[in-house]
């Protein structure tokens, strides 16, 4: 018996056991004893068998509807997102803000919980039906969080985060950015939405600052450098003049282009910009002070076990995050071994094209200060190395079909990171369309510091960011309308980055790099990152490595800007195991693509595995290994 059900069983005895001695007059304590017993027993036993029999003849599809409603209603950002129907969110949302409040993180939480204990009751007769159930019970696991540990918030798409404000993620940064990016001003009721949102920051941002305060009572707070980035975030957000402010200037875009009278307009842009200078610089003026007070409890520590039950926890993110049953300690190893393969690669690699003086770390930064490779340090530069992006997408589009029977419908377009976020950021993001085509897909690149961004670099880049990697991928799982509504949204972080860092390696198979040795070290060095992350994040989280020791390893590993390195270790302390998904991912879809090559010969097609990797969507690893087995099992 699992740990909640046996929890639930102690629930119900014990609830039966009270009202039936408040039944029982005074008997000989033995017989009295025994017959409260039996009595418990047996209406237990009734209840039990009739609420089994009931889920049992339940339908899934309900259960997948209210687990899908409880993620809307508890995160309306990601319905905006997604551009949801108010029927699939579970009632109108585009006025709402999520409420991060202890109270309310625990209800969402125990929500999910709940229906996925009902779905679990139910037996579907079709395998695809059973797929759908296990998946579903699955995404709700994971955005239900460790039951272990109530600290932190649950994010919508790498699920329990232990730090609810830190310099890369939280809702501080992503509901503004959701706002700005893809809350729809299509009409006045959008535009009116939209304000209602900015008049309710100061609620969100309370209920913020309520569940930082108690997780650190609990005695969880973020490392200094995590407060200190996310104090720089925080009051950056704000440096601009109301008027001026991103918020602001987003809707007046879109109020330009709206068919609306201009009396009804202005006054819509003086409430905006009223509410942005009195509600919502003075919520991010209030969070940033609660942060600097924060920092003098904060561990000097960098890994997140010198938090409480910190080593457990990180467990938890290494089973989640990299979907393994590897130990940190096997996921380090596996990391150093392929840092010594990747590593020998390119070392080939460097001395025929003439470098073969120091370390494959030291080579690959001369490279990075070579003006060759370095576009220039203005707007003009900034332009071009976003036309030469636009170039490589445009490229590889048209071969795509040569690897890739099904094409997704969704456009994807390449944007500059906004420059009160690039400090923080990682180096490249991508964010989906919403359901309806009505926006396309974005590839964003930090363009903060131009060095981090050599022309070598910047195909595999693209490759996993676009097509066939980030893009091409999430959106053909949206395009599956015949699967749940959670299904088609799966953010399972070791498949989806899996696969963008496998896509980097099927560009190459497709010749993308051909007569270009300096791209495909920039792959390789791409693919290296990522194994320097298992080695990294494990050293951080698990063996106890400074700050600084990380920063040391992976900048004289890869030969990466200093920059990005800094940028990426920051990340790595706030997102505990997220950067363990690249690499165990794509090792996985390789190895199950050998597996198929091997059992099939002749008869592997590439194109028909792709299409069964991908046309179901985002699943866990052991899913997908099993849907590779049946599709082989098919061809034998």
């Amino acid at each position: 018996m699992s740990l909640k059900k046996e929890s639930h069983r102690k629930t119900i005895t014990g609830f039966l056991l009270g009202a039936a001695l408040l039944s029982t007059g005074c008997q000989p304590e033995e017989t009295q004893q025994e017959q409260l017993t039996q009595q418990a027993t047996q209406q237990e036993q009734a209840a039990t068998n009739a609420a089994v029999e009931q889920h049992r003849n339940a339908q899934p599809e309900i259960l997948f509807e209210k687990i899908t409603a409880s993620l809307f209603s508890a995160r309306p950002m990601h319905a905006t997102k997604y551009g949801v129907s108010e029927e699939t969110a579970g009632g109108y949302y585009q006025d709402k803000l999520p409420d991060f409040s202890p109270a309310a993180e625990k209800a969402f939480r125990e929500s999910l919980r709940q229906y996925a204990e009902q779905l679990a009751m139910i037996s579907p007769d079709a395998i695809q039906d059973e797929e759908n159930r296990r998946v579903v019970i699955d995404l709700a696991d994971y955005y239900s969080g460790s039951r272990e540990f109530d600290i932190g918030f649950i994010d919508s798409w790498m699920g329990h985060s232990p730090f609810i404000v830190s310099q890369i993620n939280g809702p501080a940064i992503d509901v503004p950015n959701v706002l700005q990016n893809n809350h729809p001003v299509k009409s006045e009721q959008n535009a009116r939405d939209y304000i209602a949102r900015l008049a309710l920051f100061d609620d969100m941002i309370e209920s913020v600052i309520s569940k930082v305060r108690a997780d650190a009572e609990k005695g969880w707070v973020p490392p200094k450098v995590i407060i200190k980035g996310a104090v720089s975030f925080l009051t950056g957000f704000i440096a601009a003049e109301p008027e001026q402010h991103v918020l602001v200037d987003r809707l007046q875009t879109r109020l330009d282009a709206l068919d609306l009278a201009e009396d009804k307009k202005n006054a819509m842009m003086v409430e905006a910009v009223n509410l942005v200078k009195n509600t919502v610089y003075p919520a991010y003026e209030n969070l940033a002070k609660v942060m600097r007070e924060l920092e003098q409890k904060a561990p000097q520590e960098s890994g997140i076990w010198a938090q409480p039950g910190g080593e457990e926890f990180y467990r938890y993110a290494v089973s989640e995050l990299g979907d393994t049953d590897l130990t940190p300690e096997q996921v380090h190893q596996i990391g150093l071994d392929e840092v010594e393969r990747i590593t020998a690669e390119m070392d080939v690699i460097l001395k025929s094209e003439g470098h073969d003086e120091g370390s494959v770390g030291k080579r690959m930064a001369a490279l990075n200060e070579e003006d060759r490779f370095i576009y220039e340090d203005s707007d003009e530069g900034r332009q071009a190395l976003l036309n030469d992006l636009n170039d490589m997408l445009a490229e590889i589009n048209e071969v795509m079909p040569t690897r890739f029977a099904t094409i997704p419908p969704y456009d994807v377009e390449i944007r500059r990171i906004p420059v009160e976020r690039q400090e923080g950021a990682p180096g490249g993001q991508y964010t989906a369309p919403p359901l309806d085509g009505s926006e396309p897909g974005i590839y964003w690149i930090n363009l903060r510091d131009m060095k981090a961004n050599p022309r070598f670099g910047l195909k595999t880049l693209t490759y996993h960011e676009a097509n066939p990697g980030h893009h091409w991928q999430i959106a053909l799982n949206l395009a599956q309308e015949s699967l749940p509504m959670l299904r088609r949204i799966a953010p399972y972080n070791a498949y989806v980055e899996g696969w963008a860092l496998y896509s980097e390696l099927v560009a190459w198979e497709m010749g993308m790099y051909e007569n270009d040795p300096y791209g495909d070290l920039g792959r390789l060095k791409a693919e290296l990152f990522r194994a320097v992350r298992l080695v990294v994040d494990t050293g951080l989280h698990h063996k106890k490595w400074t700050r600084e020791q990380a920063i040391a390893y992976m900048a004289e590993t890869t030969g990466t800007a200093q920059s990005d390195v800094v940028a990426e270790i920051e990340r790595y302390m706030a997102w505990p195991g997220q950067a363990l998904g690249y690499k165990l991912g794509m090792l996985n879809i390789v190895n199950q693509r050998n597996k198929a090559k091997a059992a099939l010969g002749e008869d592997f097609d590439i194109r028909e595995f792709h299409d069964v990797v991908l046309l179901g969507g985002a699943v866990p690893m052991t899913v997908l290994n099993e849907k590779i087995d049946m599709w082989i099992a098919s061809k034998e």
